[in-house]
């Protein structure tokens, strides 16, 4: 199978070079005018056919390194690192992105399947696809060119010859970090976000080679790059959700700097769904909006050389190797090709009107860019500056979550801010009328909050000292009420026109609403979700947590809850030794009911920690307890030595739960903002004469556009 897979790369790499080769050298006879014995069109399309073809081998290849690990082939060097006889089958597919070699094929499966896609769909507009096409094969060059020379994933175990060298009766096995199962999906979903911003970079890149007329391209990339930043905003959150339940040090986000590779893309992807609005209906912002999506792409690059080139220190990154340099190469060409492009091109990239006024929806898209890019670019000085210091000091000076925090979240409440105000300011310029008009409600939510919140005791004071972490909660809890507030009066503003014209009740009115306009309302949804994500992060700002020994029928108090422990004890399987504790959980005194598959039942919670057999690396196992208040933590430390008893670690995380929720909103938005609008035949009304006044007064609800 070794030699299949190896066969299959080579074959991969061939395919895609003819790709880059021919269809270059067919849009440049197309661009001139040139002569050639086969007609260019002709070419393009071989070229096109081989795009394809490069999908099947390294499709090939994938099922070749994927059915090693499940026969347990040993005599593949990377296979007896990366998996054993006892691992779980799901998490064999695991095993694919677990090291180095792995995660790169799967980076070059992917591109490859969105490759495919891309050149199944040419006829759509077969010009600017084949310049698409062509662009991504150069970046399917390049990485199939890492799996064949620098991290070839079937290389064979040194000195190994089969029917002679014995091979190991057992492998390494896996990361236990990667044996949960979240991490079956997390990487997949953060991959299909890494890679996927290619296609609105080949786009973007070859709509400027082409000096392509009008805005049809920025539609198609602007659906590509939505799509990309939902899997990107999936991988995100299901990294989050597993860094907080097997990492077992009760938080979800540690700024770490592949943490913080992931985020940038993400923040720059986030700009440009904002910016582009500006292009399409103002015809503005056509330079910024193609190096956003340079940038973006460039940052998702930067982030694979994060994990790959040990430059930084991190629980997710690989080994350091040579490969980094590969990387750098890399970079260099795509910024070279970029500014070359953009500089023979720019005159085409003029706008056809200009900010008109401060007050504005285009203004508010303009702040959110910046400030966007500013949150960008202090992570990406804080992830970087130990390499620097080190270049300048001769050692690494590192930057914890201090200064991501007091940089960081300033930054995000004032995004917070702007996603309030955007929904509610016009195109071109706001009349005062119109702003007091939309303003006076949230302005009340905000207010109306502070109170609640001073109330219920979130008082920035305490002892007399200032506490800046209850302070920006309370910040961040009044403006997500006034930014709630803005968005459903827009949802509830049109529904009730559609109601008073349609007769239908208010909930099928706001159906039939987001319906006509998909991108907007799916768009208003994926706000919603972000501002519950945030009441979520809010909470971290009173955590509280215990931690002691606990003997048998010994308690521990944390906020409302006791917990007794009823016992601990020993397992073991073929995979792994465990040692848990049995704690039952009470609140008030009464016990705590929890839903299982045989009715309530009184909640008992069960922390472990796990020593996998194949790599004698620890693992914890965290037990959590979730409402809609707060999350029970509870991890399992090990045994005191001296003493014999287990150690407890008992967390109360207030509103985790919403960041789950928030996550689950933004997906559901981001699926309704794809989903083509109803067309107007089809949308037809039938508006009673008696409507015609009110319909007229809340026609701007109804509208196109954002």
């Amino acid at each position: 199978m070794a030699t299949f897979g190896s066969f299959a790369l080579i074959a991969a790499l061939a395919l895609a070079a003819y790709n880059l080769l021919a269809g270059t050298f067919a849009l440049r006879l197309i661009a001139t005018g040139g002569q050639a014995r086969i007609s260019p069109e002709r070419l393009a399309d071989t070229a096109r056919r081989a795009g394809i073809a490069s999908f099947v081998a390294v499709t090939c290849a994938a099922f070749a390194l994927i059915w090693s690990v499940f026969t347990n082939d040993f005599s593949i060097a990377y296979v007896l690192e990366h998996s054993n006889r006892a691992l779980p089958a799901a998490y064999k597919f695991s095993a694919m992105w677990s090291g180095q070699e792995g995660s790169l094929l799967l980076w070059a499966w992917l591109l490859a399947g969105y490759g495919f896609v891309l050149r199944l769909t040419h006829k759509n507009d077969v010009k600017l696809y084949a310049y698409a096409g062509t662009i991504l094969a150069g970046i399917q060059v390049f990485f199939l060119s890492l799996l064949n020379f620098a991290a070839p994933p079937f290389s064979l175990l040194p000195g190994y010859v089969p029917g002679i060298t014995p091979l190991p009766d057992d492998g390494n096995g896996l990361n236990p970090l990667l044996q949960y199962p979240e991490m079956v999906i997390h990487p997949p979903m953060l991959y299909l976000g890494y890679v996927g911003f290619s296609v609105p970079f080949a786009f973007a890149l070859g709509a400027l080679m082409m000096r392509y007329p009008g805005e049809k391209w920025i539609r198609i990339t602007r659906v590509w790059t939505m799509v990309t930043w939902t899997f990107l905003t999936c991988g995100i959150f299901l990294g989050m959700h597993w860094a907080y339940a097997v990492l077992g040090w009760g938080g979800y986000w540690g700024w770490d700097p592949v943490e913080n590779a992931s985020f940038m893309p993400w923040l720059a992807a986030t700009a440009f769904l904002h910016s582009v609005m500006m292009q399409e209906k103002r015809g503005m912002m056509k330079s910024w909006n193609v190096w956003l999506i340079f940038i973006t792409f460039m940052l998702t690059i930067v982030g694979t050389l994060l994990t790959r080139a040990g430059l930084v220190s991190s629980v997710h990154a690989f080994a350091q190797s040579s490969i980094g340099t590969w990387f750098y190469i890399f970079l260099g060409q795509i910024l070279l090709v970029c500014l070359f492009t953009f500089i023979l091109q720019k005159d085409h990239l003029k706008s056809d009107h200009q900010i008109e006024s401060l007050v504005s929806r285009e203004s508010s898209f303009l702040f959110n860019n910046l400030v966007l890019l500013l949150a960008c670019f202090v992570i990406l000085l804080g992830t970087f500056f130990p390499i620097l210091s080190e270049y300048v000091q001769d050692h690494k000076v590192t930057i914890g979550a201090p200064y991501y925090n007091a940089v960081a979240i300033p930054i995000g409440l004032f995004l917070l801010f702007l996603t309030g105000v955007g929904p509610l300011l016009p195109w071109r310029s706001a009349s005062l009328k119109a702003i007091r008009r939309n303003f006076v409600i949230p302005v009340i939510a905000l207010w109306g909050m502070v109170i609640v919140a001073l109330v219920a005791g979130v008082r920035p004071w305490k002892d007399g000292e200032f506490q800046t972490g209850t302070f920006y909660a309370l910040i961040a809890f009044a403006l997500a009420a006034a930014v709630l507030t803005a968005i459903v009066s827009e949802f509830l503003r049109g529904a009730g026109v559609i109601a008073k014209q349609t007769g239908k009740n208010l909930f099928a009115s706001l159906v039939l609403l987001t319906r006509r306009n998909t991108r907007r309302y799916g768009g208003y949804l994926i706000h919603i979700g972000l501002v519950i994500a945030i009441i979520g992060f809010a909470g971290t700002a009173f955590n509280r947590n215990v931690e002691q020994e606990m003997g048998l029928h010994s308690k521990m108090h944390i906020g409302p809850y006791d917990l007794e422990c009823l016992g601990f004890s020993q397992d073991s399987n073929s995979n792994y030794n465990s040692e848990f504790a049995l704690l039952d959980v009470t609140s008030n005194g009464k016990p705590v009911k929890v839903l299982t598959t045989s009715g309530f039942t009184n909640l008992q919670m069960t922390p472990e920690k796990r020593v996998y057999l194949a790599s004698q690396q620890p693992q914890t196992m965290v037990a959590i307890h979730s409402v809609p208040e707060w999350d029970l933590y509870v991890v399992y430390e090990g045994i005191n030595q001296d003493t014999g008893q287990p150690i407890i670690k008992a967390i109360l995380n207030p509103l985790v739960g919403w960041i789950w929720f928030g996550w689950i909103v933004i997906v559901i938005g981001s699926i309704v903002a794809l989903v083509p609008s109803i067309t107007p035949s089809t949308a037809a009304l039938k508006i009673p004469a008696s409507a015609t006044v009110q319909a007229a007064a809340g026609q701007s609800a109804l509208k196109g556009g954002d």
